[in-house]
């Protein structure tokens, strides 16, 4: 593990453990849309806490109505869920997991809002402090290494579940290991949730390797429409409702798509949109280089990492890509303004 900072972490855990040890009513909650590292590090945080501080009343919320997304309800724990609205309880302590922007709690915000105290575990780039205690550490590969090396420090041992929840949330938001963040802690931190007795064929079977065949066609029209911007240095592509309405797919499916974007050669930057309920668009953002295209998320009210972020904006997919794209173009002002393959928006 790392160990710069590392005093000075382990002091932030001892104030998180304090306010636990003084709580009765607890509640977990990760952002709107969760991801693996969302749902993993929130479950199992959640038994982590059972297990050391027994009878505490620990519930994990979700932000938003939507359910547990199909690919993660083979971990240990998802089914315990709850929607914040039907959680009527004003907690002692309210912990914010994956997160450290108080708008991306969506509707879980009015519930942090009654809480007698707030903590954070987050590996984002952290926004004004709005928590009583935490650990904000963006170096870290995922909050799954941070609620790993909490636990570690409260419990002094790993079940095999937390190990199976935490590494998913690892090989989730590392990419199977191959984004920029998959550093020698992230590696580390895996194998020792793997001698824990986490599986990580149980996470790629349900995580890559579980896809219904509706998603894999719809898949095929969002390659065929990838188009490259900037002299290819930009890659894009796009869902609009009626696509994903014939295709009969939830929107929690389409997480994977940005994958096929970024993978193009030559692509430093991968934009994927999708429109979704409200008139609105939801948009995914990743970096294969130093760019920051969190910045980016940020200006358009999202956020997110350097190299992976996202946004949700009013509008068409056509009026948001406008938004969008002479963003990213002017990170690559030399770059010759060409657009090459795939095709224009519906």
């Amino acid at each position: 593990m790392k160990v710069s900072g590392y005093l000075e972490q382990a002091e932030h855990f001892k104030q998180v453990a304090t306010m636990i040890a003084d709580a009765n009513t607890i509640a977990i909650c990760a952002h709107t849309s969760p991801d693996g590292d969302a749902i993993g590090s929130g479950l199992a945080l959640a038994e982590v806490i059972r297990n050391v501080w027994p009878g505490k009343r620990v519930t994990n919320l979700l932000a938003d109505p939507d359910p547990v997304p199909r690919i993660y309800r083979f971990l240990p724990g998802s089914g315990t869920f709850v929607h914040v609205d039907d959680y009527a309880v004003d907690p002692d302590l309210f912990i914010c997991v994956d997160l450290s922007q108080a708008s991306r709690l969506a509707d879980a915000k009015a519930v942090m809002d009654r809480s007698k105290k707030i903590a954070v575990f987050d590996h984002h780039p952290g926004s004004d402090q709005y928590w009583d205690a935490g650990v904000v550490r963006p170096d870290a590969a995922a909050t799954g290494v941070i609620i790993s090396e909490f636990c570690l420090n409260v419990a002094h041992e790993m079940t095999p579940t937390i190990a199976q929840n935490l590494l998913c949330a690892l090989v989730t938001d590392t990419g199977r290991f191959q984004f920029q963040n998959a550093d020698g802690e992230a590696f580390e931190t895996a194998a020792m949730l793997v001698e824990a007795g986490a599986s990580p064929s149980d996470v790629s079977l349900h995580v890559y390797q579980s896809n219904r065949l509706a998603y894999v066609h719809l898949a095929a029209k969002v390659m065929a429409r990838i188009t490259t911007y900037s002299g290819g240095k930009i890659a894009y592509s796009y869902a609009t409702a009626k696509d994903i309405a014939d295709a009969g797919v939830t929107l929690d499916e389409l997480d994977g798509l940005i994958d096929f974007v970024r993978s193009i050669d030559g692509a430093e930057i991968a934009l994927f949109l999708k429109e979704v309920d409200g008139g609105k668009v939801r948009g995914n953002l990743r970096a294969k280089t130093d760019h920051d295209i969190s910045v980016i998320a940020r200006e358009l009210g999202g956020g997110g990492h350097a190299a992976a972020a996202g946004f949700t904006l009013d509008g068409t997919v056509d009026e948001v890509f406008s938004q969008v794209l002479p963003r990213l173009e002017a990170l690559y002002p030399e770059a010759t303004d060409d657009k090459t393959a795939g095709g224009a928006t519906a």
